[in-house]
């Protein structure tokens, strides 16, 4: 029986290729005719058509267009990775907007439904507003100052307590490193470290769980910023930024919310007040971290902010404190898969989309497709442990 094979452009299997950032080599041991699919010697069948969609993320039908399509983001792009903004987004980043927009969407419509308010902050502040002022700002309006820290234990604890108190304040907060439950496609921080959908109704961040737990904190804050100016915004923390840089590549709003942030979880003037000791740099690190419930990293950074060393110096510090958290990152158990769909889809939302299924408002198979879960038994359980059992 002879196969049926389709046409399809080469430049649209190269282009497919090379979006899911794969070469030849790693993808010919799968589709051994891939060279010749792409010289155009040799047509794919239908059925590897498909596969070869699903290997790399792509819509099918994609591939039988006559020209690559335009992906562009859909929204501000500031990452300034390594200095440089990033081009073609990967099909793991263009999915994880995508899925959170729609989330957006659906809470956007329960919100108006059911009364809900406008959160009066989004765009109320501007980049000629002092960052010291909108970061007490907004530590005052979700209560995350510095003595609110003081009862938790450790920065974890903190972190927790921040992402509680912002999604308390009427934010979507969302946090994974993968992408609709998929292990295999696994987020890149290098990419990006959050992004922010602003919106009086549905505000929205998203913390790339992939990065650091130590920098999440920072990125928090800094998507905390980018909502107070009104604008939806990609972007990479850039925690290491020099925050006063006139380096034109990173946008002045980036550079602005860099310095909110810093100040929102370390303030310079306090630290000031604190360095003026003769204690090692260990046990420094140690006490400020305590103090300021952050982890090392942001105490560090923000030691350069108040001239305690040098650039050189910090560098040196950072990779040492650096290496500590990298080598403990995957150490961590996956958790409880309940615990982690809330926070991948967050709690807010988690909870007024089961709520609304629950009375029928919205269906079941809606509900799934949001949550990216498949079976009842699932959502049953993820119901008990938001306390909303049917």
């Amino acid at each position: 029986m002879q196969l049926l094979r389709v046409s399809v452009e080469p430049k649209l299997i190269r282009w497919a290729r090379t979006r899911a950032n794969y070469s030849i080599d790693d993808l010919t041991k799968t589709f051994k005719k891939l060279p010749e699919w792409e010289s155009g010697d040799i047509k794919p069948t239908v059925t590897q058509v498909e596969a070869f969609a699903r290997k790399v993320h792509v819509p099918v039908g994609y591939l039988y267009c006559d020209t690559p399509p335009e992906e562009d983001i859909p929204i501000s792009d500031f990452r300034t990775f390594s200095g440089k903004p990033a081009t073609q987004p990967s099909p793991n980043l263009l999915t994880t907007l995508y899925d959170c927009e729609l989330r957006q969407d659906w809470y956007r419509g329960f919100a108006t439904k059911e009364g809900l308010s406008k959160s009066e902050f989004v765009g109320s502040a501007s980049i000629k507003d002092p960052p010291i002022n909108i970061a007490k700002e907004i530590v005052g309006r979700i209560n995350f100052d510095r003595v609110a820290r003081a009862s938790c234990t450790t920065w974890h604890d903190a972190l927790r307590y921040f992402i509680r108190q912002v999604d308390e304040a009427g934010i979507l907060v969302m946090i994974s490193g993968i992408v609709r439950g998929n292990t295999h496609r696994k987020l890149n921080p290098e990419e990006f470290t959050g992004f922010a959908l602003a919106d009086p109704i549905a505000p929205l961040i998203f913390v790339n769980g992939a990065d650091i737990k130590a920098i999440q904190s920072f990125t928090l804050a800094n998507e905390l910023a980018h909502l107070w100016l009104g604008e939806s915004a990609l972007s990479d923390s850039g925690i290491r930024m020099n925050l006063n840089s006139m380096n034109s590549s990173v946008p002045r709003e980036e550079v602005w919310c860099n310095a909110v942030a810093a100040e929102m979880l370390v303030p310079i003037e306090h630290l000031k007040k604190q360095l003026h000791t003769n204690e090692s740099l260990e046990d420094l690190l140690f006490r400020l971290v305590k103090l300021y419930k952050v982890s090392s990293l942001v105490v560090l950074r923000r030691m350069l902010d108040a001239s305690y060393f040098n650039e050189t110096e910090f560098e040196k510090y950072w990779l040492v404190e650096l290496s500590k958290f990298n080598k403990t990152r995957n150490q961590a158990s996956g958790g409880n898969f309940y615990c982690s769909t809330i926070s991948r889809v967050g709690r807010r939302f988690a909870y007024a989309l089961v709520s609304s299924a629950n009375v029928g408002n919205t269906l079941s198979r809606d509900a799934f497709r949001l949550l990216g879960i498949k079976r009842a038994d699932t959502y049953d359980q993820l119901a008990r442990e938001l306390k909303l059992e049917r």
